[in-house]
């Protein structure tokens, strides 16, 4: 085959090389990390959020990839270390006023100058395209430049003031050293997390039984006293009733009664006065003859 014609092949036809190894366009490359979700691949509209690895996200699409629970989701692995919202930061970005946005390209009659970045350095003025360094704060969110940072050292954000450390300053979209670095710090931060929560856990259940205990034991003490005397009180109660039992049985010749029988007493032979007497059934102003009580009893108003 081949050769028909008077053609005739070159080496490069006939010969198969190894493979050249392809390279990524980095112009490509920094639009994508700069203009685009990591996780959803959508262009990036606020809220923007970044996570301790310094990603850039679209805050709805974290909020969706934490809300499914499904397995494989598409592009999961950009966002496996991201385990609740609490681990994403709101950013604070400052707008260029050199961008106009695709708002002249409706008709595609334009061409998108994607080199011009919609955010800049609030310090500085350099624009946020991937051409230079750029951080944020853990504490506030605020983002700008690192040349900002090294330029106007200070212990204090340069744009809303809030205080910082150097564990707070999170790179974003940097180089593999970069994210390795930032993978460690942020283990060491989740760890350190987990260890005052458990060493929380103890202080907290050890002072419930110490306030238990405190409230508790006078209270008991309280009541072992009371119920003591109470105890010997009954005994020195129930003691003389056989005993008065015995006697007004001796005198008024009537043997072979309990012993409850002569605890009960009546109010009417009490020495009340007539009027507590009046307030029960036994009293004589409650007994009522036959012809004073009445025959029939009704319940409802209607016969009132």
């Amino acid at each position: 085959m081949g050769c028909d014609g008077g053609t005739i092949p070159k080496r490069h036809e006939l010969v198969k090389g190894p493979k050249k190894v392809e390279k990524v366009d980095k112009d490509a490359e920094l639009v994508a990390q700069w203009n685009y979700c990591a996780l959803s691949q959508e262009i990036l509209r606020r809220p923007i959020v970044a996570c301790e690895l310094g990603r850039l996200y679209n805050k709805d699409a974290v909020i969706e990839f934490l809300l499914d629970k499904s397995s494989g989701k598409p592009l999961g692995k950009a966002a496996s270390h991201i385990k609740s919202i609490k681990n994403v930061t709101e950013l604070r970005l400052s707008d260029n006023p050199a961008w106009g946005g695709d708002r002249g390209n409706t008709k595609g009659d334009k061409h998108d100058d994607l080199q011009r970045a919609r955010f800049l350095c609030p310090v500085v003025g350099l624009e946020m395209n991937g051409r230079h360094r750029f951080c944020f704060l853990r504490c506030c969110g605020c983002v700008f430049s690192e040349r900002a940072l090294k330029e106007i050292k200070a212990e204090v954000c340069h744009t809303c003031g809030a205080a910082f450390q150097e564990d707070d300053v999170i790179v974003l979209n940097g180089t593999k050293e970069d994210v390795e670095a930032l993978k460690g710090r942020m283990e060491e931060r989740r760890l350190r997390a987990k260890l005052e929560k458990k060493a929380k856990k103890p202080k907290a259940a050890e002072s419930v039984p110490k306030l238990d205990v405190s409230e508790a034991g006078p209270s008991k003490v309280k009541a072992g006293k009371s119920e003591e005397p109470s105890l010997d009180s009954r005994e020195k109660k129930a003691s003389p009733a056989p005993r008065s039992t015995a006697a007004s049985g001796s005198s008024s010749g009537k043997a072979g009664k309990p012993a409850g029988a002569a605890t009960k007493r009546s109010i009417a032979d009490s020495a009340e006065s007539e009027a507590y007497k009046s307030i029960f059934t036994t009293h004589s102003s409650a007994k009522r003859s036959k012809e004073e009580s009445a025959h029939w009893v009704t319940h409802t108003s209607y016969c009132f």
